[in-house]
């Protein structure tokens, strides 16, 4: 009688895991030990009046979180290093620690020094307003029977 083995899901995930652990020994260490843009997972979505960027940053403070904008290049930084000690005898390290940043280009036409930031639950969100010039316009039109229509105007 032949038995016949099948790989399953189990032997992918291993082969997944050997195969990141040879990169991070390859090149340095973990990725997120040297600014990996993937740490800081965003949702960023626009609607006629802004941009908004979510940024999921659990287990940092408001005020550990530096977000610039130079040009039109968004980038948010911090430092997770402090908050989680090390242990020793370690079988398994998935909490990331040390610095992280996210950089992001943002938009044309968007007017960053006007921007605000709430920070809850874990989740920092960014509303960046659009220029005015950037915004949609539109002219009601009315007619001598007391209706009007509005026409979206395009920029051109």
């Amino acid at each position: 009688m032949t038995i016949v083995r099948r790989a399953g899901f189990g032997d992918l995930s291993s082969f997944r895991q050997a195969m990141e652990r040879l990169f991070d020994e390859s090149f340095g260490g973990p990725s997120w030990q040297s600014g990996d843009d993937h740490l800081v997972p965003l949702d960023v979505y626009t609607n006629d009046t802004e941009v908004i960027v979510d940024a999921i940053l659990p287990g940092v403070r408001p005020e550990e979180v530096d977000i610039t904008v130079e040009g039109n290049t968004l980038s948010i930084k911090g430092d997770t290093s402090s908050k989680i000690p090390a242990r020793e005898g370690l079988l398994l390290q998935e909490i990331r620690r040390g610095r992280f940043v996210r950089t992001l280009t943002l938009p044309a036409g968007v007017e960053p020094e006007k921007a605000t930031a709430t920070f809850e639950d874990g989740i920092l969100t960014l509303r960046i307003p659009k220029a005015e010039v950037v915004k949609p316009k539109q002219i009601k039109i009315a007619t001598s029977h007391g209706q009007s229509y509005t026409i979206p105007l395009e920029d051109k």
